[in-house]
This record gives structure tokens, C-alpha cells and sequence, in this order.
């Protein structure tokens, strides 16, 4: 198979997971679960839960193992995009080429969609925890939900949404910028490579080389998205890396120079990464 057919089970796979995990349990709630998977299955590329996958296939062929990780770490990227696209936030109308969650179900439902979804990620990773029939096996979950919660949390993604809604180019410099795009955008790179490595037992050594990597993936894709929105974003008066540097070309040589270290890291793990390195090429290059 080449790497979209990859991509497309390994899609399929994580889709029938958080289906399973957005079941209302009794009818009085099932307009809130309506609005969590409106956002949820909106067309997604689902790259965060792909990673996570993928970098356990590295390790372990059990995928069932991985999966409510993969899946609460894409419901916990639902969520904030939820909450993200609301009027006190971004005020988007518009999300994948649809309308945004409070558009449709109103701005209360949409917070509570957002706040439902992060709840339940960590209601399903927290039930797998307890089906742990080692004490291995539960302290490797236990990290692996402590990474979670660190990459999404304050120190993490809300971290880099802060710096961003407060920001502006007058008051904003290289380090804050680089801090905003690791928070944002890279920190759920990192939750997804980091955990699937822990839950498939990789070693401290290669745990830490991937979430290396993943910053770095991370960085790439997301200086290569603001090159591709720059009408967009301009449009909007966006405080973007290519905005505030001004220089087309010193993007496109931080693209690089992040996918290559991306590609050094990846080339050091004695893995078959071949996977992750055809991802990280597809992502930069945007064929996907």
C-alpha cells in the first residue's frame, strides 16, 4: 500500500473507536453528543491520532492497545478547535469548508461540546488505566495520560491559545513566536508520537528522540500552513510566522531545516521509521 491507503485504515481504525466513544447513554443528552460529533467527524485529517498509531506500530502490532489514546488526543484537538472558533476566540464562521460548531448548535452548546469532549478523552484513556493487568502496564498508561494532560493543558496548548489571543506583532518577538507555534501546534505532535511510543514500550532513550521529532514535525507544518493561508492570512490580519518575519524565503528555509531535523532524528532511532519519514514529507509538501 503507498502512504495514503496507509493513512485511510489507519483512519478508518480511529474512527471507529471514537464512534464508539460518542454513544449518548441516555436520550436527554442527545444534542450535546450531536453537536460533539458534528465537530468530531467534520472532516478531519486526523493526523494527531495517525501519528500516535503509527509511532506504536513502531514497537507493538496490538493496535487495539493504542487506540482510545489515539482517539482522545483527536477528541481533545476537536475540542479546542470548537472552542477556538468561537465569536470570544477566533470568530470563524466557517471550519473544513462548513459551518463551526456555534453556528449551528448555538455558542452554549458549543462550549459545552468542547468541554464534553475534553472530559470524555480522559474518561477513556483513565477507563483503559484500569483494564491494566500488570503493574507495568498501568504505570506505562499513567504516563502516557500525564503526557496528555501536559501537552493540552496550561504549560501546553492553552498556553500557546493565551499567547496567541494576546498577542500582537507591535509586542510580539522571535522567542514568544516560537513558544506560541511549540504550544499550539506542535504540543499534540508531540502527545501523539510520545504516547504511542510509551504504550508500545519503547525505551526512554527513543521516547524522548520522538518527541524531538515531533516539535520539529510540528514546527514545519505549521510555518508551511501559513506559506500556503498567506492570502488568507493577510486577509485577516494574522499574526503568523511569515508576518512577522516579512521574508518569504526565510519561512521556506525554516520549513526545511525543521523537516531535516525532523529526518536526522527519525534516521537515529533503530526502527523501521519509514512510515513517519514519508508522513513528514507528505505533510510539508501538503499532499495529503
Amino acid at each position: 500500500m503507498n502512504i495514503k491507503e496507509i493513512i485511510n485504515e489507519t483512519i478508518n481504525l480511529i474512527d471507529h473507536a471514537l464512534d464508539l466513544y460518542t454513544k449518548a447513554e441516555t436520550q436527554y443528552i442527545e444534542s450535546l453528543y450531536e453537536s460533539m460529533r458534528y465537530s468530531l467527524f467534520n472532516g478531519g485529517k486526523r493526523l494527531r491520532p495517525v501519528i500516535a498509531v503509527k509511532t506504536f506500530q513502531m514497537f507493538d502490532e496490538d493496535v487495539e492497545k493504542v487506540l482510545p489514546y489515539a482517539a482522545a488526543i483527536e477528541m481533545i484537538h476537536t475540542y479546542s478547535l470548537i472552542h477556538d472558533d468561537l465569536p470570544a476566540m477566533d470568530d470563524d464562521d466557517f471550519r473544513r469548508g462548513k459551518p463551526t460548531n456555534h453556528k449551528v448548535y448555538g455558542e452554549a452548546m458549543a462550549i459545552l461540546a468542547g468541554d464534553g469532549l475534553l472530559n470524555l478523552a480522559f474518561e477513556v484513556m483513565l477507563k483503559d488505566l484500569n483494564k491494566s493487568s500488570t503493574m507495568e502496564e498501568y504505570n506505562r498508561k499513567g504516563r502516557a495520560i500525564f503526557e496528555v494532560a501536559r501537552y493540552a493543558g496550561v504549560e501546553g496548548m492553552i498556553g500557546g491559545q493565551v499567547v496567541d489571543l494576546l498577542g500582537c506583532k507591535e509586542n510580539m518577538d522571535s522567542d514568544k513566536l516560537r513558544y506560541m507555534y511549540e504550544k499550539k501546534t506542535s504540543n499534540l505532535f508531540q502527545a501523539s508520537a510520545v504516547v504511542g511510543a510509551i504504550i508500545g514500550g519503547a525505551s526512554q532513550e527513543e521516547v524522548e528522540t520522538l518527541r524531538s521529532f515531533a516539535l520539529n514535525l510540528g514546527l514545519a507544518y505549521q510555518i508551511q500552513d501559513d506559506i500556503l493561508d498567506i492570502e488568507k492570512d493577510s486577509h485577516i490580519n494574522k499574526l503568523t510566522h511569515l508576518s512577522f518575519y516579512n521574508d518569504l524565503n526565510r519561512s521556506k528555509e525554516d520549513v526545511v531545516n525543521y523537516s531535516n531535523e525532523a529526518f536526522r532524528l527519525l534516521n537515529s532511532l533503530d526502527r523501521d521509521t519509514e512510515f513517519l519519514r514519508e508522513l513528514t514529507m507528505v505533510l510539508v509538501d501538503r499532499n495529503i
